[in-house]
C-alpha cells in the first residue's frame, strides 16, 4: 500500500561545511550524522527500527536546543523520514507527514542552509510517499524541489544521486546517467566517509541499470 515509500535506502546526507554553525551546534549536528551512517546503511529490521527510535528522540531535542537553526530541523526531518522508510507501511505515513513539516520549518528559516538539502530531502519525500488519497506524494512537486536544490548545489553528491534515481523511475534514462555521472565525480567527502562509501555504490549499481535500459 505505502507505493514507492523506500526511503531507507536513498535518503539525502547534507553536507556540514556549506553552511556556518557554532561549535557546540556543529558537534551535535555530526553526531547525529554519524548515528544516521550507521543506522541507514549497517542495522536491518528490529535493530534499526530501535536505532531510529533513538535518534529521533535526539533530532527532536536537536531542534528544541537550537530552534533558530535550519539545519536542526533539516536533520531532524531527515531522521524521521528515514525512520518512515524503515517502518514502512501505513504506520510510516505519521513519521513522513512530521519530517515534511521539519523540513518545510527549515526552508523558512534558511533555505540555503546545507547547501539547499531541505530541498532535496522534501523531493525525496514527495517522490516515495504514495500520492491522494493515501498520502501527500506528488512527482511535479518532487522534480520542482529538486531543481530547486541543485540551484544551491549543483554538483553534490547527494541531490545528484537522488535526483538521478528520481528521474531513473520515471523512466528519463539519459537524463537520470547525466546527474548520476556529477554525483560520482563528487568522489567521497573527509566529513561524510561512511555515507558516501554507501552513496558511491548506490550510484554505480544505478548506473548499471541505467545503461542496460539505454542499450535496449
Amino acid at each position: 500500500m505505502m507505493k514507492k515509500f523506500n526511503l531507507v535506502s536513498y535518503f539525502i546526507v547534507a553536507c556540514v561545511s556549506s553552511s556556518p554553525v557554532l561549535a557546540d551546534e556543529q558537534s551535535d549536528l555530526l553526531a547525529i550524522q554519524q548515528q544516521w551512517a550507521v543506522a541507514n546503511y549497517e542495522l536491518k529490521d528490529d535493530a534499526q527500527i530501535k536505532a531510529f527510535t533513538a535518534l529521533s528522540e535526539q533530532s527532536s531535542e536537536f531542534t528544541k536546543h537550537y530552534p533558530d537553526s535550519a539545519n536542526s530541523y533539516t536533520w531532524n526531518g531527515i531522521v524521521l523520514a528515514s525512520f518512515a522508510g524503515a517502518k514502512g507501511g501505513l504506520g510510516a505515513l505519521g513519521y513522513a507527514k512530521d519530517a515534511k513539516a521539519s523540513l518545510e520549518q527549515a526552508l523558512k528559516i534558511d533555505d540555503s542552509a546545507l547547501g539547499g538539502s531541505a530541498y532535496a530531502s522534501l523531493a525525496t519525500l514527495y517522490s516515495k510517499v504514495p500520492g491522494w488519497p493515501i498520502g501527500f506524494g506528488d512527482d511535479d512537486t518532487a522534480d520542482k524541489l529538486f531543481k530547486q536544490a541543485l540551484a544551491f548545489n549543483q554538483k553534490g553528491i547527494d541531490t545528484n544521486y537522488l535526483y538521478g534515481e528520481f528521474l531513473y523511475d520515471e523512466r528519463q534514462y539519459k537524463q537520470a546517467k547525466a546527474y548520476l555521472l556529477v554525483a560520482q565525480a563528487a568522489g567521497i567527502r573527509d566529513t561524510r566517509p561512511k555515507a558516501d562509501k554507501y552513496r558511491q555504490r548506490a550510484i554505480s549499481q544505478l548506473l548499471a541499470k541505467v545503461d542496460k535500459k539505454l542499450k535496449r
